[in-house]
């Protein structure tokens, strides 16, 4: 694939991205699915970005199919990303779960990448433990890509990767080298479980939870999909649940279902009712 193509080819690529799983590409993001899918064209002998399209439009679950969405998902991520909402569940939602003698919640982290996010909640769960002996969490963590989700089972990162928000501290006590490589502790990895989900599709198969943390995910779907989604997790949360969003992100124009929950080091998102 040469590095520009034509409009109606990047439309066309627009649409089968956004049925596919959900994310919007903008319209000034030619070169990322040029960098990203070059490599794989070439594999594959596609000469163009509208013959990918055909052929991806002929088979819905191809192996292809299957490499493109992987390339095309953004797998930003670090430990403790934004630093407060883990402060937010320790403090507050833990806390509260804890003053209603709740020993045992469920969290989902949501688009979770190759594993920081449940990792980091697992390890903020473990520090709180220490001070509320027979709390217990569990975790589901999901993603769309297959082959990201093997890597996060894996739990194994580079000092770069550990680098990314993670402290000397947490590192020494909670992981082990392994190789040029440092591995997340037995222990934290436990408690966390790992599934392949399209957040297009339906959650009835993960059962229900206490908490959600769905960060930096919906900025990428349409307005349509946003409301989609977040009604389908409020339908996931138990009575009173709660939401931790991006920094960035808002569903106020979305979802009406949840109350803005102002804690003192940052915002979490409730489900209302009673």
């Amino acid at each position: 694939m040469t590095a520009s193509f034509s409009p109606d080819e990047y439309k066309n690529f627009q649409i089968f991205l956004e049925k596919a799983c959900g994310i919007v590409l903008g319209e000034n993001k030619h070169y990322l699915v040029s960098s990203r899918l070059n490599r794989l064209m070439k594999d594959n002998n596609i000469p163009t970005l509208q013959e990918l399209v055909n052929t991806l439009n002929k088979s819905m679950s191809s192996a292809l199919r299957t490499k493109v969405i992987e390339a095309m998902t953004t797998n930003e991520t670090l430990w403790f990303r934004d630093t407060y909402p883990f402060q937010v569940l320790s403090q507050t939602i833990y806390e509260e779960y804890k003053s209603q003698k709740k020993n045992s919640i469920r969290i989902w982290s949501a688009a979770c990448s190759s594993g920081q996010e449940p990792y980091s909640i697992s390890m903020i769960t473990d520090e709180y433990s220490k001070k509320t002996p027979g709390f217990r969490v569990d975790v589901t963590a999901t993603d769309i890509s297959q082959e990201i989700l093997t890597a996060a089972k894996l739990a194994k990162y580079d000092a770069l990767a550990l680098a990314r928000g993670l402290s000397e501290e947490r590192k020494r006590q909670y992981f082990s080298p392994v190789g040029d490589q440092w591995q997340v502790n037995a222990n934290i990895r436990s408690r966390v479980n790992f599934r392949e989900v399209n957040l297009l599709q339906s959650y009835a198969s993960l059962g229900k939870f206490d908490a959600i943390f769905c960060r930096n995910v919906l900025i990428y779907f349409s307005a349509e999909s946003k409301t989609d989604i977040l009604n389908r997790m409020a339908d996931s949360l138990n009575p009173r649940g709660f939401l931790m969003l991006g920094a960035s992100e808002s569903i106020a124009q979305y979802c009406d279902r949840f109350e803005m929950v102002r804690a003192s080091t940052g915002v979490v998102y409730r489900l209302k009712g009673y």
